[in-house]
C-alpha cells in the first residue's frame, strides 16, 4: 500500500507544539508576547518540519540548520534585545523542548510492554543494536500539552517558593522563661489586629505551643470555638498565663465574624536580612491548622512589626542629621 501523508495535519499540529513551546518560553522568561510574531514563529517552526517531505531540501537536515532555524524563530518570536537577554530566552527554549520530548519518550515506554519494546529493537548487517520508535500523531499531541502544563506547574512552584523565600524570616516569641522560635512570612496583606487595644496580630501554629498547653486542649484549637477554649483554659488552671489570654475576632472567607484565641506575649522578634526587630506591643494568635501546606513556615507575621521598627530607625536618623 502506497504511503499517505496529510501534509496539512502534519503542518497544523506542529504550528500548535511551536506555538506552545514558545508561549512556555515566554512565560519563563517573563517576555512580553506579541501574537502576530509569536504566531509567524511558530509557522517558521511548522514549514521547516513540511520540508522533510521534500526530496530537493534534504541538505536542510542538519544539525548546524537545525540551530539556525531555532534562532531565528526566536528573534521572530521575542526580538533580538540584547546578546544575554538573547542567549536565555534560546536556553529556555531548548529546556522547554527536551523536557517536552522526554516527557512525551517516558509516558511512551511507561505504558509499552515488554514485548512491544523486544519488537522495536533489531540487529543491523554490521551487527549493531537498533531501536525502531513508533508514536502515533494523536498520542503525541495529548502528551505533549499534558507535559507542558506539567512542567509550567512545577516551575510555577518553584517561583512561589522563592518568591515566598524573599519574605521568610526567623520569629522569636518570649512569654515569661518560655522562648518559641519558628519560620514567619512577613505578609504585607495580614491586616489582623484587635480592635480595642489597635494591637497588630501575628499568627501562629497552635502545635508550636504544645509544651504550654494544658495535654487535655491540645489539638482542640482545629476543632472547638476559641471562646468556648479560653473559658476551660482559665477556669481548668493548669494553664500558666491565664491572664494574657485575647480573644480577637476576625471575619473568615465566605464566613460571618469568628474569633481566634491569642495570647499576649512579652516580646517578639524578628529576623530579616541580618536585621532584627523586636516588639512587646503584639497579639499571637494560635491557629489550629497548617499554614503552609509544604510546610515552609509556621507564623503569618503582621508586618507592622518591622515596618514600625523601621520607621522608628529612619526618624532616629533624621534627628541625629538634624542636630
Amino acid at each position: 500500500m502506497p504511503l499517505v501523508v496529510y501534509i496539512d495535519l502534519i503542518f497544523l499540529m506542529n504550528l500548535l507544539i511551536d506555538a506552545s513551546l514558545l508561549l512556555v518560553t515566554a512565560w519563563m522568561r517573563k517576555q512580553k508576547v506579541v501574537l502576530w510574531r509569536l504566531a509567524l514563529s511558530a509557522v517558521v517552526g511548522a514549514m521547516y518540519v513540511v520540508m522533510m517531505f521534500l526530496p530537493e531540501f534534504s541538505f536542510l537536515y542538519t544539525f548546524l540548520v537545525k540551530f539556525l532555524f531555532s534562532v531565528v524563530m526566536l528573534w521572530v518570536a521575542f526580538g533580538f534585545g540584547s546578546l544575554q537577554n538573547y542567549l536565555r530566552n534560546m536556553g529556555a527554549f531548548y529546556i522547554v523542548n527536551f523536557a517536552a520530548a522526554g516527557g512525551i519518550l517516558g509516558v511512551h515506554y511507561l505504558l509499552q510492554d515488554s514485548g512491544e519494546i523486544w519488537s522495536g529493537i533489531w540487529y543491523s548487517a554490521s551487527g549493531g543494536l537498533s531501536f525502531s520508535l513508533k508514536i502515533g500523531a494523536l498520542f503525541i499531541l495529548v502528551c505533549f500539552f499534558a507535559v507542558l502544563y506539567g512542567f509550567k506547574r512545577v516551575i510555577d512552584a518553584r517561583q512561589r517558593q522563592e518568591r515566598i523565600r524573599s519574605f521568610l524570616a526567623d520569629l522569636e516569641v518570649r512569654v515569661g522563661d518560655t522562648a518559641i522560635t519558628c519560620t514567619g512570612l512577613i505578609d504585607t496583606g495580614n491586616q489582623l489586629s484587635d480592635p480595642l487595644s489597635r494591637l497588630p496580630v501575628t499568627v501562629m501554629e497552635a502545635v508550636l505551643w504544645e509544651q504550654v498547653l494544658p495535654p487535655s486542649y491540645r489539638g482542640k484549637l482545629a476543632d472547638e470555638r476559641a471562646d468556648n477554649l479560653i473559658l476551660q483554659l482559665t477556669e481548668a488552671g493548669d494553664f500558666p498565663w491565664p491572664e494574657r489570654l485575647r480573644l480577637v475576632p476576625y471575619r473568615g472567607i465566605n464566613k460571618g465574624t469568628q474569633f481566634m484565641l491569642a495570647l499576649k506575649p512579652d516580646e517578639v522578634m524578628v529576623r530579616l536580612d541580618g536585621k532584627e526587630y523586636r516588639s512587646s506591643r503584639v497579639l499571637i494568635g494560635l491557629d489550629g491548622g497548617r499554614l503552609s501546606t509544604e510546610g515552609t513556615y509556621q507564623a503569618i507575621v503582621h508586618p507592622a512589626l518591622v515596618e514600625s521598627t523601621e520607621a522608628k530607625e529612619s526618624m532616629d536618623t533624621i534627628s541625629k542629621t538634624g542636630t
